[in-house]
């Protein structure tokens, strides 16, 4: 090829690569138009039931904060209830932003029939409830979460997809009972590790292995238009700590991978279109250093997460001044 010739096709390549950021740019700014960072709602949402062994049931929940920044923060009670019954079934206080699925969960009696439960949430003036039943079209299973998640297209699996079982995170430490409770001052750093096992199931995407061989610049990523009707998801394995309930603020090092469906280009989360899967420790052990910055007591939410399927776990800590 002459040098010319080959001057003309990069200048080319160049050129189309610009002409697809700026249209990313521009989509992602149209899209981006009724979108707020905060002082907006909260909508909970019931995503799906399953039966256990024993003859009871779960019913899951979600939520979509309509932010984009502000992380709400709702205490059990007349602005964050459950009915019939117990206000507090476990849900969270502490809410991220935008679209969180499959949160968590809340036990139902193997007699619970056709009644409905109904989550409450206001918030910034807003009333919004979500309705929960046993009705045949809200079951889910494994292959529903992935696909719900992004992990599959919509309405698809496969052999692998099949097969994938969710990773296990387990807490490292002393325990309280059936709790894992540790206590810290305010400003003070509490170091937390979690062991997490994993099938290597699903495997990553091989846009994601050229990606991370490219060193992070890989151009098929940036140049790949959206392929889905539906939210897509990179999967990998991550562990992510969060705040599940609490008053205050928390600060994690090193900068948790977010949780939750950030879909902008360069955000730090499975559904953003850049992102990668942070290195596996050889022997499974994740640690994070985490700071209050007010007293009171804290729930901490750590999701293991493999693309497809997650396993949560939880630890109280007891802030002091």
């Amino acid at each position: 090829m002459s040098l010319r010739l080959s001057w003309l096709c990069s200048a080319r390549v160049a050129r189309f690569i610009a002409a697809v950021l700026i249209s990313t740019f521009m989509m992602e700014g149209a899209l981006a138009q009724p979108s707020y960072r905060k002082g907006q709602y909260l909508e909970p949402a019931y995503e799906g039931w399953r039966q256990n062994a024993d003859g009871t049931y779960v019913f899951i929940f979600g939520y979509q904060n309509e932010n984009w920044e502000e992380e709400l923060k709702i205490p059990v009670g007349e602005n964050n209830f459950f009915s019939p019954g117990l206000e507090d079934r476990g849900q969270p206080t502490h809410f991220l932003p935008r679209r969180n699925r499959f949160t968590f969960e809340v036990l139902i009696p193997a007699d619970w029939g056709d009644k409905e439960l109904a989550w409450t949430v206001t918030v910034n003036g807003v009333t919004k409830v979500a309705y929960a039943t046993l009705a045949r079209d809200y079951v889910i299973d494994n292959v529903v979460i992935a696909s719900e998640t992004g992990s599959l297209g919509a309405g698809t699996s496969s052999p692998e997809s099949r097969s994938n079982q969710p990773p296990l995170v387990t807490v490292q430490g002393d325990r309280v009972g059936d709790q894992i409770v540790r206590s810290v001052r305010v400003g003070q750093p509490l170091s937390l590790q979690a062991h997490v096992a994993d099938d290597g199931l699903p495997k990553p995407r091989a846009s994601s292995a050229a990606f991370t061989a490219a060193g992070g610049t890989g151009i098929a990523r940036w140049m790949r238009p959206p392929s889905r009707v539906t939210v897509g998801k990179t999967n990998g394995l991550f562990l992510s700590w969060n705040i599940y309930r609490g008053e205050g603020n928390a600060t994690f090092d090193p900068p948790q991978v977010k949780p939750w469906e950030d879909t902008r280009n360069s955000a730090n989360s499975p559904w953003g279109a850049l992102w990668v899967p942070p290195p596996v420790p050889e022997d499974g052990m994740y640690s994070v250093d985490v700071t209050f910055d007010m007293p009171g007591t804290y729930v901490l939410w750590a999701r293991a997460d493999d693309g497809g399927l997650f396993h949560d776990q939880y630890v109280t800590v007891n802030v002091t001044p």
